[in-house]
């Protein structure tokens, strides 16, 4: 699905990542770990761009439409799959098709009591469960997720982590919680000083190694 061969990234004209190299084959599940400016972002957002066609993204910052609801936020995710007058008439009132299948996915969310609730009236918590929704009526192959689930408690955070791996057949995440990492990836990627300080299945990560990442 990507293959980076001694490629460097750059934030805001920095280099951020030198020299990396590395294969994601379909079907893995990955977790990006590593410290603040470690590059995780810089390095999703070229993996999205290589293959921007077949990937659900969920980025870090939401961008949602605050005056709208959390239904027409999710619903935004699939507006490529429909005509511009399809659009306008679900805006206007929810078709019976979409509204059926955004009412299942946010009961999968748990978000079914504030789907037609206004974006800007949600807390962190509920906002960021309806970017993954938005993600997720994407209906995409591949998932790429910045923090997907930060603002959300260890519980839901599972849950949401779980209902992303059974709707994409890949996913690539950075997440700050190792430990959730370890529970949910096969496969973690730490990043430190610009570089890839090691890339191994989740049962061959030691603590030991894990901690040196964010280490000074």
């Amino acid at each position: 699905m990507f293959e980076l061969h001694k490629i460097s990234l750059k934030y805001r004209k920095q280099t951020v990542l030198k020299d990396v190299s590395l294969t994601i084959r379909q079907g893995e599940s990955v977790a990006l770990v590593g410290p603040s400016g470690a590059g995780k972002s810089t390095l999703l957002k070229h993996l999205r761009s290589l293959q921007a066609a077949k990937v659900a993204w969920c980025p870090q910052h939401a961008g949602l439409v605050p005056m709208l609801s959390a239904y027409h936020n999710m619903y935004m995710g699939g507006l490529s799959r429909h005509s511009a007058l399809y659009n306008l008439a679900n805006l206007l009132r929810p078709l019976a098709i979409p509204k059926a299948e955004l009412q299942t996915l946010a009961q999968s969310l748990a978000l079914d009591a504030e789907l037609y609730s206004r974006v800007d009236e949600l807390s962190g918590g509920q906002q960021q469960r309806v970017a993954i929704g938005r993600a997720l009526y994407q209906q995409q192959a591949i998932f790429i997720g910045d923090e997907p689930v930060s603002a959300v408690d260890a519980i839901q955070a599972d849950k949401m982590l779980s209902l992303i791996s059974q709707r994409h057949q890949t996913i690539v995440l950075a997440l700050h919680d190792t430990e959730q990492a370890l529970r949910v990836c096969q496969r973690i990627i730490g990043l430190k000083d610009g570089a890839i300080a090691f890339d191994l299945p989740s049962a061959q990560v030691t603590a030991e190694q894990l901690a040196a990442l964010y280490q000074a």
